[in-house]
């Protein structure tokens, strides 16, 4: 009797029961009260609808808190740069640099906990953040392990190797998590290996299902590939976090360039799956559809960029879009549901494709592949955009992006016929960075705002947040963070946060009170309204 008694007061009083940090209905829901994942949702649009913050009493924005990391030197990096975009679940803040996590109070900045790996000889370029599970954080440390945290006080739970440091492969993505699923990727140009994306258990970090950038001998489009040495080296690096579509269960995904990555006279063919966008299901890991952004790339133009998941009335039909602006210079919108392409279109003067054929890919000019004299490009080195990433306002119907144009000299440097690492390189001449608003059913620029600094490589810089507060958020090249109007590309206000901002800004409502976070180089900054509403 008595310890039916007890069974009942249990099932009576649910807060002696175990509740979980995250409930994972938030990573199916639009961001307001949590920020759970490194896009904010599935769809990959870092918009929110919080409005509490707005055009009308932006002058009100002030500085809340800030937190600064230690004084800390990465090895073969110098000072830190925050490129990760924080988790904010039950008030906390988890964020990464390079073998670092830490956890802060959403309300104060102040820290509750820090976890330090010492890794043996990984790449300290950079850490896009954590994912996160119930009660468990997941991070992806420099020489290619599969770290699982506690979030209360950041005690490991396990490990698991993912990838070996000495084959040059990076690990710096965002772990994310669908259902029961981590799913992790990896980055890696120096050593021509393989690309691919693991499917994780969340409980035992044990590999699920594995999905590989190179067809297998068998698959139709192995023979995009001159042989099985070219392919087996190939490439397609996995290194930014996708995208979800929960009602399909799709998985999206894009793949980096090919290697060797400016040499391809030993990889003559368009060398899939590299340089795509991937739909994935999401139970299996096997291929639903791709779409080659750029066919047999020799540029170094990574097509990892944020596949961006809209809904939307294109040509009278509401449709599933994804779309995506890629650092090749192209704007994509394709129906997501099997990968046909709707609009295929340069966001910035290019003179390296012929056009686009039927399936809406560019057409790559030869003339313009690396030589050994250099080859004069319409774009830098680093590309149009880069991983930063984008935002879309569903009101305006606007797409936005950091933009870059530019010249650029391609150079070949490995003329062998068997050429290996990067055999080549690319020279930035002249630059100019913008902000552009493009509209998603044509594919035009509907504004740009144009940064006076040049002579930048377009590797990094600010990612952007919109908000049904009539606000886009992002950085400009001054050290400034800056509120734009995402209808006209007007500043409406800005903060100096004195270096450039190096990750994507995101939001959340806490305690009745909507708050405003970057990361610029070494510190996180947190805004909010000097009055907040009642």
């Amino acid at each position: 009797m008595k310890l039916l008694l007890i069974a009942v007061v249990l099932l009576a009083c649910p807060k002696i029961s175990h509740s979980q940090l995250l409930d994972p209905h938030k990573l199916l829901e639009a961001p307001t009260d949590t920020w759970p994942t490194y896009n904010g949702d599935y769809s990959g649009r870092r918009h929110s609808s919080l409005t509490q913050i707005n055009s009308g009493n932006i002058s009100s924005l002030a500085l809340t808190w800030f937190f600064r990391l230690p004084n800390l030197t990465l090895r073969g990096v110098g000072a830190p740069e925050i490129k990760s975009t924080p988790l904010m679940v039950g008030g906390k803040l988890f964020f990464t640099i390079p073998n670092h996590v830490y956890a802060v109070d959403a309300r104060t900045g102040q820290q509750i906990w820090h976890y330090e790996w010492h890794d043996q000889g990984g790449h300290l370029i950079g850490n896009r953040g954590v994912g996160i599970y119930r009660d468990w954080l997941y991070f992806l440390a420099p020489d290619g392990w599969l770290i699982s945290l506690n979030t209360k006080d950041g005690k490991e739970r396990w490990r698991k190797k993912v990838a070996d440091e000495k084959l040059q492969y990076f690990t710096t993505a965002a772990p994310m998590v669908v259902g029961d699923r981590i799913i992790v990727g990896v980055g890696g140009d120096a050593m021509d290996v393989p690309g691919f994306l693991e499917s994780r258990d969340p409980e035992t970090g044990d590999v699920q299902w594995r999905w590989n950038s190179e067809p297998a001998a068998t698959d139709p489009e192995a023979k995009t590939w001159p042989d099985e040495t070219a392919r087996e080296h190939g490439g397609g690096m996995t290194w930014l976090p996708g995208t979800y579509d929960p009602e399909l269960k799709l998985l999206y995904w894009g793949t980096g360039n090919p290697n060797p990555v400016y040499a391809g006279q030993g990889r003559v063919g368009d060398n899939l799956w590299t340089c795509s966008i991937v739909a994935l299901h999401i139970d299996t890991g096997k291929l639903a559809w791709y779409f080659q952004a750029s066919p047999h790339d020799t540029h170094d133009w990574d097509n990892v960029e944020t596949p961006v998941l809209i809904d939307a009335t294109i040509d009278n039909r509401p449709r599933k879009l994804l779309a995506q602006a890629a650092r090749n210079g192209y704007f994509f919108v394709l129906d997501r549901t099997n990968g046909k392409s709707l609009v295929s279109k340069p966001f910035v003067p290019l003179n390296w494709s012929r056009g686009v054929d039927a399936r809406g890919q560019p057409i790559p000019d030869p003339k313009k592949a690396p030589t050994p004299d250099g080859s004069l490009l319409t774009i830098p080195p680093g590309g149009a955009t880069n991983w930063p990433p984008p935002s879309f306002d569903p009101e305006t119907k606007l797409f936005f992006v950091q933009a870059t144009r530019g010249y650029s000299l391609a150079y070949l440097t490995d003329t062998d016929p068997r050429p290996e690492g990067y055999g080549g390189s690319g020279r930035n001449l002249w630059s100019q960075r913008e902000l552009d608003a493009i509209k998603i059913d044509t594919g035009e620029i509907a504004w740009s705002h144009p940064f006076p600094h040049q002579n930048l490589q377009g590797l990094g810089g600010p990612g952007i947040l919109s908000t049904d507060g009539r606000l886009l958020f992002t950085g400009d090249f001054a050290g400034n963070f800056v509120a734009y109007a995402p209808g006209n590309g007007k500043a409406l206000w800005h903060f100096p946060v004195v270096r450039v901002v190096s990750n994507g800004p995101e939001t959340y409502l806490l305690d009745g009170r909507q708050y405003i976070i970057v990361g610029a180089g070494d510190t996180l900054f947190a805004f909010a309204l000097i009055s907040p509403p009642r």
